[in-house]
């Protein structure tokens, strides 16, 4: 048996509690019942535990919903630390792909425009509208293929972010305000090495491959009208939804960093210890720096303007589907960012922990923002309804509009689950799943897939993740965040 099955426990409303044992500094907790706990094969939740011994934890170690096992901590994991108080920062707390995100975007369409999507149009030079966006949308493993940047301009996409896509024409100004954090973070070009830089030169509105895509979508079912008027959607609407990040600029700046670190540490009696500050972690793949020591803040620097990258690049891939549909329809058609959220960072925040203020590095790898309706980081219109969560299924399946608390923040840090969560390996996927079968069934329904490797198919179909609505479910029951509407996929466009 693992170890952390016998200190397993009942929390109330469809989350479990891993009670602290071992190094672990406090308890964690998984939002999940019985039978997926069960159904847990992989690292996921030892991952988790380890995580609760990180130096400066405070509160608990979170697992949302989607939670599988990723590099050091697991994907869906929330951690916070105390940065006044020893607390951490660990690049792998993050992910290597910073700021991967979510982007939801409203369509002035309804479903019955989406035949003149999907259909040939007679005439010279003619094509249906997911070849063509295909075109435009540059996906696939290539860093290559989307906006070329002179380095100056570069160098304010990684100060500024989705501003400085809009001075570059890559986007538009009123697009900011419905971002987490307006598309910004505090960044600073000179934080980012030459290396990362060429790696994001020629890559800016891009998709990538794995799990990112582009998909036109109809909001097939709304649950909460009032949420779902403030948000500015409603059901037969048709929507696009972008999932990518900070493509190889972002891994290059988290690699170098995870390197880096990963050499201040050796292993005695079974701890990973950091003599320098002083401090141990249970695996090497969470080797972290203190926030404000010189390393902690070289990673965080970095870190925040990859994050501005990837808002950039969510904004320059929005800009190509606007251009898309110009050309398709043969005028304009009005897009609208409902939101916009980050999945991989690392922000400050302060949270009340136990009856007390904490500024704390909250880490949320795999998971997404959900700030109440009173919250000073949210927009007006946003009051008492709730931040948007967005929450994409996968190719093949719907995807979900949540909302955050009316008021106040939930228990985890103001979080919840970020997708559906992989329920097998790419590699399993690859040996299980008959990928060109996926693509022919799901046409059959009404889904019309444009990849850019036939691997893709079998990695990404549906049977190769966690159940959509029970993810939902649970997250809901354990109090996170409630469904506002669910999308159903008509194009996508996967790397």
């Amino acid at each position: 048996m693992q170890d952390w099955k016998r200190f397993l426990e009942d929390d109330g409303g469809s989350v479990k509690r891993i009670k602290k044992q071992g190094r672990m500094r406090v308890d964690a907790l998984v939002v999940a019942d019985e039978g997926h706990i069960e159904k847990s094969n992989d690292r996921s939740l030892e991952q988790l535990t380890n995580t609760a011994s990180l130096p400066g934890i405070v509160g608990e170690a979170w697992g949302m919903a989607d939670l599988h096992q990723g590099y050091g901590f697991p994907i869906g994991g929330v951690v916070a630390t105390n940065v006044e108080d020893e607390g951490v920062i660990s690049p792998g707390g993050v992910g290597f792909d910073i700021n991967c995100g979510v982007r939801l975007c409203s369509i002035d369409l309804s479903f019955d425009d989406l035949g003149s999507l999907i259909r040939k149009k007679s005439g010279s030079g003619s094509k249906e509208f997911g070849n063509r966006l295909k075109g435009r949308v540059p996906s696939g493993e290539t860093g290559k293929g989307g906006h070329r940047l002179s380095s100056g301009e570069l160098d304010e996409i990684l100060s500024e972010g989705a501003k400085a896509a809009a001075e570059l024409g890559l986007g538009h100004y009123e697009d900011l305000v419905s971002m987490e954090m307006n598309g910004r973070l505090d960044g600073d070009s000179g934080s980012v090495s030459e290396i990362a830089k060429r790696r994001g030169m020629s890559a800016l509105g891009s998709i990538g491959r794995g799990n990112h895509f582009l998909e036109i979508q109809v909001i097939d079912e709304v649950f909460d009208e009032a949420a779902a008027k403030s948000f500015g959607i409603e059901e037969g609407r048709l929507t696009a939804m972008v999932h990518t990040g900070s493509r190889g600029l972002g891994y290059q700046v988290c690699s170098e960093h995870v390197k880096f670190l990963e050499g201040k540490y050796k292993k005695t009696d079974g701890t990973w210890h950091a003599e320098e500050w002083e401090i141990g972690v249970a695996d090497i793949q969470l080797a972290s720096a203190p926030f404000f020591s010189k390393d902690g803040q070289s990673y965080f620097e970095a870190m925040k303007a990859a994050g501005n990258y990837a808002f950039a690049n969510r904004s320059a891939v929005t800009q190509q589907l606007r251009n898309a549909l110009k050309d398709h329809m043969g005028s304009e058609v009005d897009i609208e960012v409902v939101y916009d959220v980050c999945h991989n960072i690392a922000r400050l925040e302060e949270h009340d922990v136990h009856g007390s203020t904490c500024s704390c590095c909250v880490h949320r790898k795999g998971a997404t923002r959900a700030f109440g309706g009173d919250s000073p980081s949210l927009s007006g219109r946003f009051s008492g309804v709730g931040q948007p969560v967005l929450v994409p299924g996968d190719m093949g399946t719907s995807s979900y509009v949540l909302a955050g608390p009316e008021g106040g923040s939930n228990r985890a840090f103001g979080s919840s689950c970020h997708g559906a969560g992989r329920a097998l390996s790419r590699r399993d996927a690859r040996s299980k799943i008959d990928g060109l079968a996926v693509k022919k069934e799901l046409e059959e329904k009404g889904t019309y897939i444009y990849e850019t490797t036939e691997r893709c198919l079998s990695e990404e179909a549906p049977d190769a993740y966690k159940d959509i609505d029970e993810v939902i479910r649970l997250t809901d029951e354990a109090g996170l965040a409630r469904p506002v509407a669910r999308l159903r996929p008509l194009i996508v466009i996967k790397g």
